[in-house]
């Protein structure tokens, strides 16, 4: 049975505005007090560079994983969408925080202190890219524009190696299926790696041909090992499951992922100063750390709630 992502997305929307009404939970309330963090949705994963913070951008805001327990995390309650981690940046897209004054949608955004405050680099009142992936070390930006805009005068894969001033589309050829998630290479701004219903795929010309690297299953949550020679990426086919993949395909390790029924793996996070540590998100706003890459997790999020 196929996980469409978008229909678990307004599922959970319902799920989670209905759960707001009822027990009042959501981004709101005393700062860094776990009982007033909660996470309905998350559209994104990552660590800072230092390790020590675990950011997941949800419908309201920012989570903080620090030391064992969650806080509220710094700046607007902004609605993050596609949101990335590089050395120096946060890079998001999405909608305004009420009363903040922001164009909706927010375009491309960039952070240079963990997400506190946001500096615009075009496209607000535009775009909203559910799906953005930025390199590690180079800052190249990769999203999926879903329809055309000022600086992108078709929908598809773009890329951009300027912060948001111009942009580049894909030709994507040899891509297959429904498009899941995005990947960019922490070192090489050519390298990027898609997830479709139809597996994973892989380019290293900006986009411009990809090359399967697994099929089979449905592949969904993607990011590149901080070593730049394989791949983490969830499917699910029947079950989920995590794997770590090199980039030719041929090697593959398995995840021990806990027991997740129906649900499956959407987003990876992968801490940059200690690489066996890693952690997931679910579709059903599960989240776990493993800090043996994958051997043992620890869940620390279920149903939204922190743990």
């Amino acid at each position: 049975m196929t996980i469409e992502a978008r229909r678990i997305h307004r599922r959970l929307s319902a799920l989670a505005v209905r759960a707001a009404l009822v027990g009042g939970i959501g981004l709101a309330g005393a700062a860094g007090a776990t009982s007033h963090v909660a996470l309905p949705h998350v559209h994104g994963l990552a660590y800072d560079a230092s390790g020590t913070k675990l950011y997941a951008a949800v419908h309201d805001g920012l989570a903080v994983y620090s030391e064992g327990r969650w806080s509220l995390g710094p700046g607007p309650r902004h609605d993050y969408m596609g949101f990335a981690g590089t050395r120096k940046f946060f890079f998001t897209s999405g909608h305004p925080a009420p009363g903040t004054r922001l164009v909706n949608p927010l375009g491309l955004m960039q952070s240079t202190d963990g997400g506190e405050t946001w500096v615009r680099r075009g496209l607000e009142g535009e775009s909203d890219f559910h799906l953005l992936a930025a390199g590690f070390e180079t800052d190249a930006i990769y999203v999926h524009n879903p329809a055309p805009n000022s600086r992108m005068k078709e929908a598809g894969i773009h890329h951009t190696l300027n912060q948001g001033l111009s942009w580049r589309r894909a030709a994507a050829a040899g891509l297959e299926g429904k498009l899941h998630a995005l990947a960019a290479h922490p070192t090489d701004a050519g390298t990027v790696a898609a997830s479709t219903d139809a597996g994973l795929y892989l380019s290293r010309d900006h986009g411009a041909r990809f090359e399967p690297v697994a099929s089979g299953a449905q592949a969904l949550g993607l990011r590149f090992d901080v070593d730049g020679k394989h791949l983490w990426f969830g499917s699910f086919g029947g079950a989920a499951t995590l794997q770590r993949i090199s980039l030719d395909g041929a090697r593959r390790e398995d995840a021990a992922l806990p027991q997740l029924g129906r649900d499956a793996v959407a987003h990876i996070a992968q801490n940059p100063a200690r690489p066996d540590e890693i952690a997931i998100a679910t579709f059903e706003r599960r989240v776990f750390v493993s800090r043996d890459r994958g051997k043992t997790w620890k869940e620390i999020a279920a149903g939204g709630r922190p743990k």
